[in-house]
C-alpha cells in the first residue's frame, strides 16, 4: 500500500512563507514525476509545481519566482518553498506522484490559509 503524507500546511500573512513537504511510502516503483496541486473553494484544482526525477522543474505561471520545488530521491519526498504568499494562494495542496510502473497517487491535502 502506498501512502503520501503532506504537512507544512497552515495560516500565514501575506508576504509570509510556508514549506510543504510530502512523502511518499510502500512499494513504490521508481517516482518519475512528483508534482503539487492546488484546489481553492469554487476553483478547479491546478497543477502548482512539478519535478521529474532528473530534476527538471515545472511552474504555473501564478507561481513562478514565488515558488520552488525541490526533491529527495531517497526519501521519496517533495518539498514546496512558498514564498511571497498572497491569499490568492488560499487553497487546500495536495502531492501526486507518477510511477515508471504507470501508477498515479495522490496525497489527502494540506490546507494552506493566507491572510490579508
Amino acid at each position: 500500500q502506498v501512502q503520501l503524507v503532506e504537512s507544512g500546511g497552515g495560516l500565514v500573512q501575506a508576504g509570509g512563507s510556508l514549506r510543504l513537504s510530502c512523502a511518499a511510502s510502500g512499494s513504490i516503483s521508481r517516482i518519475i514525476y512528483m508534482g503539487w496541486y492546488r484546489q481553492a473553494p469554487g476553483k478547479e484544482r491546478e497543477l502548482v509545481a512539478g519535478i521529474t526525477s532528473a530534476g527538471i522543474t515545472n511552474y504555473a505561471d501564478s507561481v513562478k519566482g514565488r515558488f520552488t520545488i525541490s526533491r529527495d530521491n531517497a526519501k521519496n519526498t517533495v518539498y514546496l518553498q512558498k514564498n511571497s504568499l498572497n491569499p490568492e494562494d488560499t487553497a487546500v495542496y495536495c502531492c501526486s506522484i507518477n510511477t515508471v510502473s504507470g501508477r498515479n497517487y495522490w496525497g489527502q491535502g494540506t490546507q494552506v490559509t493566507v491572510s490579508s
